[in-house]
């Protein structure tokens, strides 16, 4: 038993013991079922606080001959699951376990990282295997090799935070060429095959691409865009959120409002298990997410000038959903060359959810639009912030009933958010007003296009759970009267609408109409009072 080859089950140990636990154990049996194929090398990356650092300390307590870890699993689900070859793999495997961060903090200087690595390695298999490695051998895949020549033995590799040179180094490009000539080394050729039965490595970006290739194409890659059969494995579910909600008496609706919003095909929805976890031990929803990562570092890419990155963010604040192009980021920190490159890395590291059905991103849940405007009121980007004071004095005008305040504010904000050539659009009217009132995010819920009554109405704001705030429904008109819309909202029932949420709170009508010829924006406002 070492510190970096054939780890004791210390680590898997501790977290079964932590508080509340979910049992993500039924990963192994994937792994179980690549080893020693061509399969066998699988980079899991997703964002800070997903779990990534449990999974990598799990299947090194799993394989490791240092461990005898079968009593830690004896009541998770691996044990008890048919055909996973839970017993025939457990504590059968030379394990090398390398934390990168941990190389990273413990180094003199970031630039001997890649060195450290080897040379603490070489020294631990040097002792486990005496007369296997030559005296003048400094590399760790040559090692592994004449290892594996003399004993037979092969060696599965877990690598944690993987990308953390990246990351830290982001400009130094001849330590990160180092460093992946290090994982080359390792990981690709035939010579591999002879030493390595199989690989974990964790992350939060994907492995770094040279042009449109991966620097490492051996690998089997599952990220937050294409998660793949591993969805299930990058957090929380909602049938797991939903017992952890009962079990310690959550209130799952408001746990969802903060916490949910990353979806994917294979499982649904998924929730930030740190998040999760601090919610249930505080006995409060709040944003964890500063715990983990400051508004700084988003801060950075939302103050890139990118063209439509701005009204993209405003959009999303918004609640709309925005296309985007995967294709040409790095996976890395600081090749950005467009928006699309930006939005990608905010994907990666959580800020944004991805729905790769419609290839669109958006802004997950609350604690993540919380640090977006974090972001943004504290950023260089003044226009923004602009957007969302505007936004703000918006909805305290509607609320007060200003009719008035309301047209002057849509008109500043039309004027200021649409392109010349689409101004006089039907279409960039309700954007605006959508857009313009992104601040009811804080307290409502947003809906459009509702079949009510003897229509649909335009926008219905619903106030959630714990607002005090009235709901707000809002009729929009195209070379009419604002009076006009309300009483359209009152004559086709479209008030109708509230019944079928249960809402029974106070109701305001709000009538908004653009008026082509002149460029104005005239806005009634009405308390509903239902007759009888």
């Amino acid at each position: 038993m070492g510190i970096y080859l054939n780890p004791s089950a210390d680590g898997l140990a501790e977290i079964l013991e932590g508080g509340p636990y979910i049992d993500k154990s039924e990963l192994i049996a994937y792994t179980n079922k690549v080893l020693g194929t061509s399969k066998k090398l699988t980079c899991f990356s997703r964002p800070r606080r997903f779990g990534k650092s449990f999974a990598a300390k799990m299947l090194a307590a799993y394989y490791s001959k240092g461990a005898d870890s079968g009593k830690l699993f004896a009541d998770l689900k691996i044990a008890h699951t048919k055909d996973a070859g839970f017993e025939k793999n457990l504590n059968q495997y030379d394990v090398i376990f390398l934390d990168i961060a941990w190389f990273i903090s413990n180094s003199g200087d970031v630039k001997s990282t890649v060195d450290d690595i080897q040379s603490e390695v070489l020294e631990e298999l040097r002792e486990a295997f005496p007369n296997c490695v030559r005296e003048n051998t400094q590399s760790l895949p040559k090692a592994l090799l004449q290892i594996s020549a003399k004993t037979r033995r092969k060696f599965f590799i877990v690598i944690d935070e993987w990308d953390a040179l990246f990351r830290e180094a982001k400009e130094d490009a001849e330590l990160q060429k180092s460093y992946i000539r290090l994982l080359r080394g390792l990981f690709k050729g035939a010579q591999a095959s002879q030493y390595i039965i199989g690989a974990y490595m964790t992350g939060i970006l994907p492995i770094k691409k040279y042009g449109t290739q991966s620097a490492l194409t051996d690998f089997r890659e599952f990220t937050m865009l294409e998660p793949g059969i591993l969805a299930e494995f990058v957090g929380f579910t909602e049938e797991e959120v939903l017992n952890l909600c009962a079990e310690y008496g959550i209130d799952f609706h408001e746990t969802k409002k903060w916490y949910d919003g990353y979806r994917f095909a294979q499982t649904g929805h998924v929730y930030s298990p740190n998040s999760i976890i601090e919610a249930i031990l505080n006995k409060r929803f709040s944003n964890y997410w500063t715990q983990t990562e400051t508004y700084e570092s988003l801060k950075v890419y939302i103050d890139l000038n990118f063209d439509g990155l701005k009204d993209t963010i405003v959009d999303m604040l918004g609640g709309r959903k925005c296309k985007i192009d995967t294709g040409t980021f790095q996976n890395d920190m600081t090749s950005l060359n467009n928006k699309d490159d930006v939005l990608t890395l905010l994907v990666h590291l959580g800020y944004l959810a991805y729905d790769i059905g419609s290839r669109e991103v958006f802004i997950p849940n609350e604690e993540v639009r919380e640090e977006f405007l974090r972001a943004i009121k504290n950023g260089a980007r003044k226009e923004l912030v602009e957007v969302i004071r505007q936004s703000e004095r918006l909805l305290e005008a509607t609320l007060r009933m200003d009719g008035d305040a309301v047209a002057e504010i849509l008109e500043a904000a039309h004027e200021a958010n649409t392109a010349p050539k689409f101004y006089n659009d039907e279409q960039a009217l309700r954007s605006v007003v959508v857009m313009a009132y992104l601040s009811c995010v804080d307290h409502y819920l947003k809906f459009e296009e509702l079949a009510s009554g003897k229509g649909y109405s335009d926008i219905l704001f619903l106030p959630g759970r714990a607002s005090e705030k009235p709901a707000l429904l809002i009729e929009l008109k195209w070379n009419k009267s604002a009076e006009g819309a309300v009483t359209q909202i009152k004559d086709k029932n479209y008030t109708h609408v509230i019944k079928q949420f249960g809402y029974e709170g106070e109701l305001l009508l709000v009538g908004v109409n653009y008026s082509v010829k002149t460029k104005k924006h005239t806005c009634k406002i009405e308390k509903y009072c239902e007759k009888g």
